[in-house]
């Protein structure tokens, strides 16, 4: 089965004729213009294919209208459905970025061998990301900035980081 990525979330119906309002969580310029296939996924694993035939954005979020609906109640039944394309479909990042359906899941150490934990998850902050570390009981809290992260091994599976005060509280090596 193909690997898929999730690039938005379909929040509410919109209008009378069966559009969707969308929240982006993907930073690919043109990403909701260029769509024309995707993937809806409800929490309860239930998938439907379509088409999206029709993309605006409001700048906040975007209105999208894809075939398989033509009512808002049909629209309703997919609220908070994840937007899903196959991994195929996803440029290469820039050199030196990443994004971050590659970096969940990387064993996260420090120069010496230390696993600090798997990263878990990416929080999204208004000035810049988290990195959250699990692992032996412990949670760590890492900002996704340069001077913390030494290196990042995607084939390898591993992000190599600087162990600091600032991020490990107590913990700090």
């Amino acid at each position: 089965m193909e690997t898929m990525v999730t690039v938005g979330k379909l929040v509410k119906p919109f209008g009378v004729r069966g559009q969707a309002r969308v929240l982006s969580l993907t930073d690919v310029p043109n990403r909701f213009e260029n769509l024309k296939e995707v993937t809806l996924e409800l929490p309860t694993g239930k998938t439907l294919v379509t088409t999206v035939t029709d993309v605006h954005s409001d700048g906040r979020s975007y209105l999208l209208r894809f075939e398989a609906f033509s009512t808002p109640e049909e629209v309703r039944d997919y609220h908070g459905a994840w937007l899903k394309i196959p991994q195929t479909e996803v440029p290469p990042a820039p050199e030196g970025h990443y994004y971050q359906f590659e970096l969940i899941g990387l064993t996260v150490k420090d120069a010496s061998g230390n696993v600090f934990g798997t990263l878990a998850e990416v929080v999204a902050l208004p000035h810049q990301h988290l990195f959250v570390v699990r692992g032996a009981g412990k949670e760590y809290l890492l900002p996704a900035l340069r001077k913390w992260i030494s290196s990042v091994d995607l084939a390898g599976g591993v992000m190599t980081v600087t162990p600091n005060a600032e991020w490990m509280g107590d913990d700090a090596v």
